[in-house]
C-alpha cells in the first residue's frame, strides 16, 4: 500500500469523520426505530428512510466542508479510481478512513442505545442495527438489488455533482434526496446498503462488541453489500463517462 503524503491526510481524515457521523446518525434511526423502549420504537420505514437521507447530508456536508470529496462510501471512491476520475493517491486513505469511520459510528451508536439493546430480546432487530439483511434471502436476487441501487446512486450522484467537482454543501442536498428515494424503493428488499463501509463497519462492530444476548453477525451473507455495491458503481461511472457531453 503506498504511503499517504502529507497533503493526503486531510481528505482521509476528513472522509473518516464525515463517515463517522454517517453512520452514527444512520444507525442510531435504526436502533431507535427497532429497539425496545425507545421513542421511536415501530415508527417505521417511513422514518429510517428519512433518517438516512439526512444522515447522508450531514457526512457529505461536513466531509467536503473538512477537506474532502464527501465520497463515504468506499464504492463511490473505487468506481472514480477505476476509469482515473480521482487523485488514487488518495484512495488508500479514503478507503481506511471510509471502514474505520463507520465503525466508530456503529460503536457510538451502542453507546447511545445500551440500556436499549439490553433490553430487546430479539437478536435480529439488535443486528438491523448495525447492518442490512435482505427480506427474502435470494442471493441472486439480493445481488442484483445491491447493484441496481448503487448503479442510482452513482449516477444520480455524478449528473448532480461531476467528478472534477467535490461534494459541496448545495450538492449534499440532491444526493441526500436520492438516498432518501432509493431508500423508499429500491432500498425494500435487502435494506439498501449501496456502501460497503456502511455494512461492513457496522457488521464488524456487531461481531466485537460485547452485546447482550446477540446472534451471529450474519457472514455468509455480508459479501453481497460489499461486491454488489462496487459493481454498481464501477458500471454507473463507465456509463457516464461513456455519454457524458
Amino acid at each position: 500500500m503506498p504511503k499517504l503524503k502529507t497533503e493526503h491526510m486531510t481528505p482521509a481524515i476528513a472522509e473518516f469523520i464525515g463517515t463517522a457521523l454517517l453512520i452514527l446518525v444512520g444507525c442510531s434511526v435504526n436502533a431507535n426505530v427497532v429497539l425496545t423502549g425507545t421513542k421511536g420504537q415501530n415508527s417505521g420505514w417511513t422514518v429510517i428512510t428519512l433518517g438516512w437521507g439526512l444522515a447522508v447530508f450531514l457526512g457529505v456536508y461536513t466531509a467536503t466542508h473538512l477537506g474532502g470529496s464527501g465520497h463515504l462510501n468506499p464504492a463511490v471512491t473505487l468506481g472514480l479510481a477505476m476509469f482515473k476520475e480521482m487523485d488514487t493517491a488518495l484512495v488508500p486513505g479514503y478507503l481506511i478512513g471510509q471502514l474505520s469511520g463507520a465503525m466508530l459510528g456503529a460503536t457510538l451508536t451502542w453507546s447511545a442505545f445500551h440500556p436499549h439493546f439490553r433490553q430487546t430480546e430479539n437478536p435480529d432487530l439488535k443486528l438491523a442495527v448495525f447492518s442490512t439483511s435482505p427480506a427474502i434471502r435470494n442471493l441472486p436476487s439480493n445481488f442484483v438489488t445491491e447493484v441496481l441501487g448503487t448503479f442510482v446512486l452513482m449516477l444520480g450522484a455524478l449528473t448532480a455533482s461531476p467528478p472534477s467537482d467535490s461534494l459541496g454543501a448545495l450538492d449534499a442536498l440532491p444526493v441526500a434526496l436520492l438516498v432518501m428515494g432509493i431508500g423508499a424503493g429500491l432500498g425494500g428488499p435487502t435494506g439498501y446498503a449501496i456502501n460497503p463501509a456502511r455494512d461492513l463497519g457496522p457488521r464488524i462492530m456487531h461481531q466485537l462488541l460485547p452485546i447482550s444476548k446477540k446472534g451471529d453477525s450474519d457472514w455468509p451473507y455480508a459479501w453481497i453489500p460489499v461486491l454488489a455495491p462496487i459493481i454498481g458503481s464501477t458500471l454507473a461511472v463507465g456509463l457516464y463517462i461513456i455519454l457524458r457531453p
